[in-house]
């Protein structure tokens, strides 16, 4: 047997247990059967159907949730959706009394899950680097998922970068988890002159990530903010010079979606620096099927509450104090 159609046939198993997975987990979550009434039904043994269930939640084709009624999370679930009717929130629990490391490990673990639910064969996904999305990465299970393919929402060509690896092997992991193809995109994260940025966006290899991204049928993203306990690697990384910082506080900016910047009130035309900015334009967030933003830290409140005011996002994955903070920024705003 030669190599690739040794992999064709690892992946050919790989797509059968999916199937019977899915098969049975439908029978045993949504029909209510039992094991034993399953095993009957799809000529299984009781042990088979008990390692597709399992196989079914480790592998993130089942997503478990707990409702409780009297649950903070799901209480703060309701308040969010109620103030932002256009928002899917999901709000993770965390323990009382822990850390905000604590908070990103779980929250990255939610999106992971996520992601893997939201999968379907054939996709485009749009993904922006940073810190939250490399914990996302990290928290996958593997699936493979049939022509898949992850594109880099904004560059990191610099030198930083090409020494640590960071951006690219964030993006390579989310591919690899899932057999899928990856797009890297590879320019400045922020060309030095407007100018320069536009002369390479009609460049024929720029110009075909360029289509990809518009192309997304999911963004994955968090929000960017330089006062997170963990500073966003954009931030921290050498990307942004001084002056720069200077430049966006001037102008208003309080956070960054795929390193471009956006006011309190969400908006992100006129800002100087986004006219040298790799990301797309913040309207793709609005075209796009889904578009799924991770958020942890009190840090992060005052960007995630301004993406809110923007309507920047579909879907929203954070942890409950997080959540609780920026509730507390709108009431505070509003009084």
């Amino acid at each position: 047997m030669t190599p690739n159609s040794s992999n064709l046939e690892t992946t050919r198993q790989s797509h059968t247990l999916s199937l019977q997975a899915v098969q049975v987990a439908r029978l045993y979550y949504e029909q209510g059967l039992t094991t034993e009434a399953i095993a009957v039904e799809l000529r299984l043994s009781r042990p088979k159907v008990s390692r597709l269930l399992s196989h079914a939640r480790k592998s993130g084709l089942v997503e478990i949730r707990i409702h409780d009624p009297e649950g903070e999370a799901q209480g703060l679930e309701a308040r969010l959706q109620a103030r932002y009717p256009f928002l899917q929130p999901q709000v993770v629990s965390v323990p009382l009394g822990s850390g905000e490391a604590i908070w990103a490990e779980r929250t990255a673990t939610a999106a992971a899950s996520l992601l893997s639910n939201l999968l379907q064969p054939g996709m485009r996904v749009g993904l922006a680097w940073g810190n939250t999305m490399n914990a996302v990465s990290r928290a996958l299970v593997p699936r493979t998922v049939s022509e898949l393919t992850f594109v880099q929402l904004n560059g990191s060509a610099n030198a930083v970068d090409f020494v640590s690896g960071f951006v690219t092997e964030t993006i390579l992991r989310f591919a690899h988890n899932f057999s899928a193809r990856a797009h890297l995109f590879p320019v400045p994260t922020f060309f030095d002159d407007p100018a320069t940025k536009q002369a390479m966006w009609r460049e024929r290899s720029v110009r075909h990530v360029l289509d990809i991204q518009a192309q997304a049928d999911i963004l994955l993203y968090s929000v960017g903010s330089h006062t997170a306990h963990t500073p966003s690697h954009v931030y921290s990384a050498g990307f942004l010079a001084p002056g720069d910082l200077d430049t966006l506080s001037e102008e208003g900016a309080v956070g960054d979606i795929a390193t471009v910047f956006y006011r309190a009130d969400g908006s992100h035309q006129g800002l100087s620096l986004n006219a040298r900015a790799s990301g797309p334009d913040l309207s793709l967030i609005t075209r796009v099927r889904e578009s799924v933003c991770v958020v942890s830290g009190l840090g992060k409140v005052a960007a995630l509450h301004a993406a809110l005011q923007g309507q920047l996002m579909h879907r929203l994955i954070v942890d409950e104090v997080t959540a609780q903070a920026v509730l507390d920024l709108d009431k505070q705003l509003e009084d």
